[in-house]
């Protein structure tokens, strides 16, 4: 039943891209957050959606009349630049074909970030691509969210398998980038009972995240934590849901998992923090020793026995630093961590531009929350290696979207929205007097 619902649903949409082609941006970004194929048992589970999907959306490029914008930005440059860089440390990678293969996978993710960059021209496009981000990720906060409160937290939270987020660390670092997207829907909705829908949708996820036991994401969760409350329009209004969020978490969560994040303090005597620092020395040196890194999937036994301290501790570098240095060396890294200030530099200049704008209220909130959303992918990430993921590419697109957005409308002056005003009769309106002949004189 599930593999016919969800054939259904994007052979049901894929006419609609023809014509309206950002239905195949959504459409891209639904099954690759969600990725409800793999909640399947049958013949779903395995089809090429993404692909499908992708091709119809590029032969929709060419036939659809759909207003298209391509902006230029220090972002964008800097994100050719540095898929330009992966091909290189591709050509003189380690193992060439394993890092072909895995080149292709990323090009294929930002084909689709660019495709984001060219049809999102509104803010209800943005504003719906946000909501399909949040529906597919927050599927599994909040079951994830009621997982853990049912199980008293015994039980590690994770995703569907095959995907991005299968494992119960990648599952978190999603989650924890989600939930300032969750807060900026809710801070933009009107609807009173989809408001609160979106509120509880926050515990949820926070709970879910915990729920995980992911050293990484609870250290990442409580810097975001800091800079979504920092960051939010209504201080009181985010206090309280974070303060709610902790009186949830604290009794909930068994002794196993204070034991488990106890080792943050201790983590020379964890043996699989001790594998991580191994996998950090073991980048800085294939980066000290190749200007383009070890390419792709590079973390092998050969190379572990060539340049770590612990041959025996094969590992990957599970950390989006380290992961891009030893991949794609010096100039990778600096190439993305340049990309991630820049989207924060410009995030910050949408905040100052529109402070004043009631009319883009929403393009201040939605900036704010991706500042949130980067500190808890660059804290987190450290511990994780997500340094692939097209969400964090697909953030950068709609920031410098966003940006153009912000540039148009304060070229226009503000637009103040219309306030219906009900008219009484004042109860100091002069009375009416009824004309009354005038008397004739009278004659004597």
């Amino acid at each position: 039943m599930r593999d016919l619902l969800v054939t259904a649903v994007v052979f049901g949409l894929l006419p609609y891209v023809f014509s309206r082609v950002h239905w195949g941006v959504y459409l891209s970004a639904w099954i690759g957050y969600m990725n409800p194929h793999r909640l399947t048992y049958g013949f779903a589970f395995s089809m090429p959606f993404a692909q499908i999907i992708a091709i119809c959306t590029l032969i929709g490029m060419v036939m659809s009349k759909e207003k298209k914008r391509m902006v230029w930005s220090a972002e964008i440059f800097v994100l050719i630049l540095l898929i330009l860089w992966m091909g290189v440390s591709t050509i003189f990678a380690l193992f060439p074909d394993i890092a072909y293969e895995k080149y292709i996978t990323v090009l294929k993710i930002q084909i689709l970030t660019l495709l984001t960059l060219l049809v999102l021209t509104s803010r209800e496009k943005v504003h719906m691509f946000i909501w399909v981000i949040v529906l597919s990720l927050g599927f599994y906060g909040v079951k994830g969210g009621i997982f853990t409160i049912l199980t008293g937290g015994g039980s590690h939270v994770v995703g569907p398998s095959g995907s991005f987020i299968e494992g119960n660390n990648e599952l978190a670092l999603a989650l924890i980038m989600t939930i300032p997207l969750v807060r900026y829907l809710h801070l933009n909705e009107t609807n009173k009972w989809v408001k609160r829908g979106l509120g509880v949708a926050i515990l949820l996820c926070t709970v879910a995240v915990v729920g995980s036991q992911s050293r990484g994401a609870l250290i990442g969760l409580v810097a975001m934590g800091f800079v979504f409350w920092l960051k939010s329009r209504n201080k009181m209004t985010t206090g309280l849901l974070i303060l709610v969020a902790v009186a949830i978490i604290v009794p909930l969560m068994p002794q196993s998992w204070y034991s488990r994040m106890d080792t943050i303090q201790t983590y020379e005597e964890d043996g699989s923090a001790m594998q991580r620092i191994n996998a950090w020395k073991l980048s800085a040196s294939v980066a000290n020793d190749r200007l383009t890194g070890g390419g792709f999937n590079m973390y092998r036994k050969s190379v572990y026995e060539q340049y770590a301290e612990r041959p025996e501790w094969v590992f990957d570098a599970h950390s989006i630093y380290f992961k891009m240095l030893g991949e794609h060396g010096y100039i990778g890294l600096a190439l993305f961590l340049l990309l991630l200030g820049l989207t924060w530099k410009k995030c910050s200049n949408i905040m100052r531009n529109t402070r004043k704008r009631a009319d883009l209220k929403w393009a201040n909130d939605l900036a704010a929350m991706i500042q949130a959303t980067i500190i808890g992918y660059t804290s987190a990430g450290a511990f994780l290696g997500q340094c692939y993921f097209d969400y964090v590419y697909h953030l950068v697109a709609v920031v410098v979207v966003l940006g153009d957005l912000v540039g148009r409308a304060l070229k226009e002056p503000e637009v103040v929205a219309e306030r219906a005003v009900e008219v009484r009769p004042s109860r100091m309106s002069p009375r009416r007097f009824t004309a009354r002949p005038a008397t004739p004189p009278r004659s004597g």
